[in-house]
């Protein structure tokens, strides 16, 4: 039987770390280098690996990503199977957010039973990286496997930080351990451990079992409660995402590159290794490529000045300005006599003349005043600047009236 693959993307995330960038937003609905925002790479994965039924269950300050996936992913298909469909929580037992990951997934178990797929692949939208969805699908085939959690390799002196998958040396798991003080190694690396990315592949008749099983119980959450419950009494695997092949790749990328940019800092450093003439994580492939933002703007306008080791947007205009290690996103207007240093500029920001930036981040719809210096001093920053437990300094989106678009 030919498998029937559903998709669900957990994007609801609140993002309380990534604050003040999603005060209006959710974290997937983040922007993220010239034309992307956190949701895109997941939703490039699935479509990518040719997998085309997918819902999105949202939840907080999720306006701004609705907006996203109509504008920008909305599906013209011939098949009802082929569909990128946004669901708000469905409030099926009462008026609570939901309260897990599961929960998420089992007030929306109507969806699945509707669709009747055979496999239910369940995967979180917070992350930057590429992932060849089938590479794993076809290893929980090959394993004759219930259920298979995405691991990935870390050194072992970091895996105190993450969900830790124990397992045999055919990718059996055998125990999982959260955030433990002394984890558990892989079968053939004992410098290195199992961390869990939070992606799951279910056989559909297993996870509804396991969702029922998880109501009675009271229980919320995959990692918590219904993984570890499985231990031993369903086929559970652990695939090795190290293993997953990307066309395309470049030699000097990083191999298996992930990257959780749940906090300012992670979210700065990951944006500088999109940059350089060899970034651990290169944009620019055809093969497998990052779907961007529709452009309804004029192509890059620059006068004159000087730039290196930045990207730079459409619709930027730059007159005689000095840009180094930066992002610029859409519709910055850059004014003569502006300098920027390691900062990451995002949409309809208006950079006055004369102005200096260094290292901060400019959420929508700023104003940068003439001659205004910011990211050179923290004791005056901290009167104009959200100042992050990492230093670095953020001006919050302004809200502009009449222009809800911008989320």
């Amino acid at each position: 039987m030919r498998e029937k693959i559903l998709v669900l993307v957990l994007a609801g995330g609140e993002g309380r770390r990534l604050f003040p960038l999603t005060a209006e937003r959710s974290k997937p609905a983040v922007p993220f280098a010239g034309r992307f925002r956190i949701i895109d790479f997941v939703l490039s994965n699935i479509i990518n690996s040719e997998m085309f039924s997918i819902y999105l269950l949202v939840q907080y300050k999720s306006q701004s990503m609705i907006k996203h996936i109509q504008e920008n992913w909305a599906q013209n298909s011939v098949s009802r199977d082929q569909f990128i469909t946004v669901v708000p929580p469905q409030m099926l037992k009462g008026t609570e957010w939901f309260q897990g990951t599961a929960d998420a997934v089992y007030q929306n178990i109507n969806l699945i039973k509707q669709h009747n797929p055979t496999h239910v692949v369940v995967f979180g939208a917070d992350h930057i990286y590429r992932m060849n969805l089938r590479q794993m699908l076809e290893f929980h085939l090959q394993n004759n496997a219930d259920v298979t959690v995405a691991a990935r390799p870390v050194p072992l002196a970091e895996a105190t930080a993450f969900g830790v998958i124990k397992t045999n040396k055919n990718g059996v798991i055998e125990r999982f351990e959260e955030k433990p003080k002394n984890p558990s190694h892989m079968p053939n690396d004992p410098d290195k451990a199992y961390a869990s990315m939070g992606n799951y592949i279910f056989n559909a008749d297993v996870l509804l079992n396991a969702l029922a099983d998880a109501q009675k119980n009271n229980e919320h959450d995959f990692g918590g409660y219904i993984l570890p419950n499985m231990v031993n009494k369903t086929r559970l695997f652990a695939y090795d995402f190290s293993m997953n092949k990307i066309p395309g790749l470049k030699p000097y990328e990083e191999v298996g590159y992930w990257r959780d940019v749940g906090t300012i800092d992670a979210y700065w450093k990951a944006h500088m290794e999109i940059l350089g003439p060899e970034p651990l994580f290169d944009l620019y492939n055809h093969l497998w490529p990052i779907h961007p933002a529709l452009s309804r703007v004029p192509s890059a306008k620059i006068i004159g000045g000087t730039i290196i080791n930045s990207t730079v947007t459409d619709g930027v205009r730059i007159n005689y300005a000095t840009i180094k290690n930066s992002i610029i996103r859409s519709g910055v207007d850059i004014e003569e006599g502006v300098e920027i240093n390691d900062s990451i500029i995002l949409d309809d920001v208006h950079i006055k003349s004369d102005s200096k930036l260094n290292k901060v981040i400019v959420d929508k719809n700023n104003v940068i005043e003439v001659g205004e210096k910011l990211g050179f001093n923290t004791e005056d920053d901290k009167f104009k600047l959200h100042i992050d437990v990492s230093g670095i300094g953020i001006l919050p989106k302004k809200r502009m009236l009449g222009e809800h678009q911008t989320l």
